[in-house]
């Protein structure tokens, strides 16, 4: 059996373009909040290729990022500071 190397935490390949699902109340800051935290750790990040959807009922968007992942690292990070935002509710 050949040598796999050190074991893999992740089956990503980097770097790739990976989507960040991140849903919170409808409010005039969200999707400011998250574009700089996105920023922080995706510095090529064009926030103009944002998506935003409100739910049905308008509570809710949900924000559509996809970022130029460049380690397993970098997304840990990424979404431990999403997560944590009190404007987000969920990250994905």
């Amino acid at each position: 059996m050949p040598d796999q190397g050190p074991a893999q935490d992740t089956l990503l390949e980097f770097p790739c373009a990976f989507p960040l699902k991140i849903m919170g109340l409808a409010s005039d800051g969200l999707a400011q909040a998250v574009l700089e935290v996105v920023l922080r750790h995706a510095p090529d990040f064009d926030g103009a290729t944002m998506g935003m959807r409100a739910s049905s009922g308008g509570k809710y968007v949900s924000l559509t990022c996809t970022i130029n992942a460049t380690s397993k690292a970098q997304l840990d990070a990424l979404y431990r500071e999403l997560s944590s935002h009190p404007l987000v509710k969920v990250v994905l």
